[in-house]
């Protein structure tokens, strides 16, 4: 899963390919342009700024609920049940991943392996707070207090392994990042007519959230996988339901996620003209 941040919509994505968290109250915010509109439109782009900032503050909030409400989500199973589940999953798709599961007492030995610029990616997992998966590391961690995301980040080590557009799915999560830049660049260079929005003003917030798509689908596929692999080993002895109610609440905080992009990029339109 990965962690995302929307607080005051300041979108921050991991650099590094293949890593995933699950999100912690995620979305985005954009600075308006600082062009002007015309006067008899200020009032407009005023009352519009406005409700955009309020809708992000909704879903920073909204965001923030889901993450605490599954970061102390109840296990479904115990710790051993659920490296079973891990080693079948590593097993049964033959992927070449290590699994490690952190807390405060063996973190250093992980920053240490992984090197000192992934403290700040392991510190969130020692509490509780975070899981994910490296396909630079080839590493799946999950706190030990909550091992049962790791099935999860798991999932994500089984779609990196189903070739180009799974692949594509993945990384276009880094590429969203850059949307709402991108669009504003592209309105300052399409043909405008007086009065009228362009296509981009128009559709600015639903352009940002299908970008955005990708990633709530590939998040919702690796989830999938992890119930699935939990309902294969441990079959009827276990209730998924725990499981199943978790990770709906990890992919809520991704599709706010989206909206949240949605939003940064409809503000970036705001104070732009057909001049």
């Amino acid at each position: 899963m990965c962690s995302l941040s929307v607080n005051n919509y300041n979108y921050s994505y991991p650099q590094n390919p293949g890593f995933y968290y699950y999100p912690q109250g995620s979305v985005y915010s954009y600075t308006i342009p600082e062009e002007q509109p015309a006067a008899d439109n200020t009032a407009k782009t005023l009352g519009t700024a406005a409700l955009l900032e309020g809708v992000a503050l909704f879903l920073t909030k909204a965001s923030n609920w889901f993450a605490d409400k599954l970061t102390h989500g109840k296990e479904f199973t115990t710790a051993e049940n659920i490296k079973k589940v891990a080693d079948s999953m590593i097993k049964d798709n033959n992927l070449n991943v290590k699994v490690g599961y952190i807390d405060n007492l063996n973190k250093n030995r992980f920053i240490n392996m992984f090197g000192p610029q992934w403290a700040s990616s392991v510190e969130p997992v020692a509490r509780g707070e975070n899981a994910f998966f490296s396909k630079g590391l080839n590493y799946a961690v999950a706190p030990k207090s909550k091992p049962s995301l790791i099935l999860h980040e798991l999932g994500h080590a089984v779609n990196a392994s189903k070739g180009k557009f799974m692949n594509f799915m993945q990384n276009s999560r880094v590429r969203a990042a850059s949307v709402p830049s991108a669009l504003l660049l592209i309105n300052s260079i399409l043909p405008k007519k007086d009065n009228e929005p362009t296509f981009i003003q128009k559709y600015a917030g639903v352009i940002g959230f299908s970008a955005f798509l990708p990633t709530i689908i590939e998040e919702g596929i690796a989830s999938l996988r992890g119930i699935r692999a939990a309902k294969k080993v441990l079959g009827n002895k276990v209730n998924l339901a725990p499981l199943r109610k978790n990770y709906a609440l990890a992919l809520c905080t991704y599709i706010l996620a989206g909206l949240g992009l949605g939003v940064a990029a409809k503000q970036t339109m705001l104070g732009t003209d057909n001049n």
